[in-house]
């Protein structure tokens, strides 16, 4: 534990991206197996369950720490993490522990199955036996988030520092539903085991957002067009007769989504298809409103099946007939894919149509089409390029539509967090209905820092009641707010869903009155 406390120490202290591949590489060469296994499924978002919940946390923080309720709340809001909240308020000894980061993590597994008296021993002795940076990585473990800078992609790249290992081929061996109690260090990382790549996705590529002028990428006969949709980033596999669903977020969803369950009877072994899983209700594209009815659900019933299916809009194919294909460039893998899609008849396999555009003006205009055909806008992917890993700017580019508008007022707020947690920085707007202002998305993003503590003064001046952390403050500022999409929603209370609702602008020349009706965002419905 203390070696991979002072590890968060160094990569806590530093902005440089050298000094933390250096402070992690020098990691993975001298630390234990374990531990070292451990330390990459942490960085990559794999932890525990969680044994015990915030409330409890807080109030035995607050007790070992010897102060009240109400100031523990106040330092928590302020400092905008629980973990470091109580690594800072509960007072340490100098005492030496000498555990290891592996044994700790199996003591807290173990809590779950304990008394509460016994887990508020368990951690109050541990919180005060454990110096600051053990305490964080200590309560880190039980609240997940390793949020300290460090990408997966970066923590890839130490640990081929470390190993002599490619970092393509690193991620890929990273990725999947892997655990410290399924693997260890050596077959995880170190050993090549055909068995263990039945399942496994590839690391996804993804596009940047077009920064200039659409006619900076150059000759457009150069590049091909598709659009953008709306859905969830898959990868569709089949190998050895069955089929394996990953999404982006490198979780296998394969249960819950049968659509494609008999995909090895009319997909050939040795296929991985690259796409979007998009809703499709009565034969046509849905909104992701509708998506979010199958996302999370554990079981899926007959009848949501029948009232949103889910189909693979298909645009890329990274294996074929069992070999990596993702070098060949982008012409090729997309031509085989669409020999694969002529010979295939299935109810949930579509192709993603490319275009070919003879000007960027034809481009542009297919572009201002995009909410009609259902899509977020255009990518464009150069037709010589391959099919890389991760985030890289060149070859691929993604260009979105102008988000649709609104002009909402200000109803409550919230503290940020992270650097922004001692100001109110999280929103939510209204819209007015019959003489009344109706709720109808948060935000927290968009306004300058200047800004941002020009309303959090506002609001510390302007609160008229309070509900626990929430401020509700006088109606009074008005704000243009952004958005990707508009659907239907029994879940909110205005009967509308925005999608990626964030601040465009303070618009400082309105009144409330001036302020949009609800009515006028149902009517960007399409």
């Amino acid at each position: 534990m203390k070696v991979f406390a002072e590890l968060i120490r160094k990569l806590d202290s530093t902005n440089k991206t050298n000094l933390k591949v250096e402070a992690l590489a020098a990691y993975f060469k001298s630390a234990d197996e374990e531990d070292k296994l451990w330390a990459i499924a942490l960085l990559s978002h794999r932890r525990p369950k969680r044994p015990v919940n915030t409330t409890l946390l807080r109030e035995w923080a607050s007790e070992a720490a010897n102060i009240p309720s109400w100031l523990f709340e106040e330092s928590y809001h302020i400092v905008g993490d629980l973990a470091e909240t109580i690594a800072l308020v509960v007072p340490g000894t100098k005492e030496e522990v000498d555990k290891s980061l592996t044994a700790y993590i199996e003591e807290i597994s173990q809590l779950k199955d304990r008394s509460e008296e016994e887990k508020k021993v368990y951690l109050q002795e541990n919180w005060k036996r454990l110096n600051y940076y053990e305490r964080f990585v200590f309560n880190k473990v039980i609240t997940g988030g390793f949020r300290i800078g460090v990408s997966q992609k970066l923590m890839t790249r130490a640990l081929s520092y470390a190993t002599g290992i490619d970092q393509d081929i690193l991620a890929y061996r990273l990725m999947g539903n892997w655990t410290p109690a399924t693997t260890s260090f050596e077959q995880l990382i170190l050993e090549e085991n055909e068995a263990d790549y039945l399942s496994k996705p590839y690391p996804f590529y993804l596009a940047y957002a077009i920064e200039g002028e659409i006619t900076d990428l150059g000759d457009v006969e150069a590049w091909s067009a598709e659009h953008k949709w709306d859905g969830i980033r898959a990868q569709v596999i089949v190998r050895n007769n069955e089929v394996f669903v990953w999404s982006r977020g490198e979780e296998l969803v394969t249960d819950k989504y049968p659509e494609f369950q008999n995909f090895p009877e009319v997909i050939p072994n040795g296929t991985v298809l690259d796409g979007e899983l998009l809703p499709f209700p009565d034969n046509e594209i849905g909104t992701f409103n509708d998506l979010q009815t199958r996302i999370g659900r554990k079981t899926v019933s007959k009848k949501l099946l029948q009232r949103i299916p889910v189909i693979l809009k298909a645009y890329d194919l990274l294996e074929w007939k069992g070999n990596d294909i993702r070098d060949r460039p982008f012409s090729k893998r997309r031509a085989l894919l669409e020999t694969l899609y002529k010979s295939t008849t299935h109810p949930a396999f579509y192709l993603s149509d490319t275009m070919r555009f003879d000007s960027w003006d034809a481009v542009a205009e297919e572009r201002a089409r995009s909410r009609e055909k259902k899509s977020e806008g255009l990518m464009l992917k150069r037709t010589d390029s391959p099919y890389l890993v991760g985030r890289k700017k060149g070859d691929w580019w993604k260009w979105k539509v102008d988000p649709l508008t609104i002009d909402a007022v200000l109803t409550y707020a919230m503290r940020g967090h992270g650097r922004r947690s001692n100001l109110f920085t999280d929103y939510t707007f209204a819209l007015w209905n019959d003489g009344e202002l109706v709720t109808f998305a948060k935000a927290y993003s968009g306004l300058t820092d200047a800004e941002f503590r020009e309303v959090d003064k506002f609001i510390k001046a302007n609160t008229t009641d309070r509900f626990g952390p929430v401020r509700q403050v006088t109606p009074q500022l008005v704000f243009e707010i952004a958005f990707e999409g508009i659907a239907p929603s029994t879940r909110h209370k205005s009967g509308v869903a925005t999608r990626f609702p964030r601040i465009l602008r303070w618009r400082k020349d309105k009144k409330i009155e001036e302020a949009n009706t609800l009515e006028d965002l149902k009517s960007m419905i399409k």
